[in-house]
């Protein structure tokens, strides 16, 4: 009967806990110290976050080892729901990529709102960019963009650091140099930097963010009934205020999505 009594206990103790991968740009900004505690609270349950960048977060979710992904990059995402390895993309929240680099812009893209025009000036110039190179949702927009401008960027002045996007950062500050960063994370570091914001604004640079639950039918032990909870909770109204009302400096860095 103890054995029993215990076996409960700990099927239980299970249950409350949930097991999420997620985006280095989710901490990295902040908002996660934000969210986390509001739907532990609601849901009565205790998050064990993993922050990667998305590949790494949802090969997680392939494998089975979380319940839940929190990720920005929609291709990879529908095609991870596709293969039956989640249920269905949630959207929650969105901010925008920008452009940032060193204030003297030797390769002159200040003021642009395009992307690809940017990195054409960026790769003529051959001035020195900084990528993620981790296979995260910035990196696969990047790699996005320099497809779209036709350019395959070169080692002498491309340097990929498969880091997180905080770190990243620092090392474009460091170096001097341009990278793709998400609008979030740049406000959460940027009085730190001697980067500037050089380009913004257009449509392709928008930066979704959703949630998949691994799929129960694949990988039976998953907390499905907490992974969808935590969905549930961001189509609450605290959810979205939450989301809304974080800020640094006065500066909003994510956009609850209307669900």
């Amino acid at each position: 009967m103890a054995l029993v009594l215990l076996a409960g206990n700990l099927l239980a103790a299970n249950n409350e806990i949930l097991r999420v991968a997620t985006t280095t740009s989710t901490d990295n900004s902040g908002l996660l110290t934000v969210i986390q505690p509001a739907f532990e609270k609601a849901l009565h349950i205790k998050a064990q976050f993993i922050v990667v960048g998305t590949g790494k977060a949802l090969e997680l979710g392939r494998r089975g080892d979380v319940d839940l992904v929190f990720v920005h990059a929609k291709e990879a995402e529908d095609e991870f729901v596709k293969a039956g390895y989640g249920l269905a993309r949630h959207e929650v929240m969105y901010n925008n990529f920008i452009i940032v680099g060193p204030a003297d812009d030797p390769a002159g893209i200040k003021g642009l709102h395009d992307a690809e025009q940017a990195f054409v000036r960026i790769s003529a110039a051959e001035q020195a960019f900084v990528s993620r190179g981790d296979d995260s949702g910035t990196d696969k927009k990047e790699r996005a963009i320099w497809k779209q401008a036709g350019i395959k960027p070169r080692r002498a002045w491309y340097r990929q650091v498969g880091q997180g996007m905080g770190k990243t950062l620092q090392i474009a500050d460091e170096m001097g140099a341009y990278t793709l960063v998400d609008n979030g994370t740049w406000l959460a570091y940027r009085k730190n930097m001697a980067l500037g914001l050089l380009v913004s604004g257009g449509e392709s640079m928008k930066n979704s963010y959703g949630l998949i639950a691994v799929n129960p039918a694949r990988f039976p032990d998953v907390n499905s009934e907490a992974a969808q909870g935590v969905i549930d909770w961001f189509t609450t109204a605290e959810s979205k205020q939450l989301i809304t009302d974080y800020r640094v400096d006065g500066e909003q860095l994510f956009y609850p999505v209307d669900n």
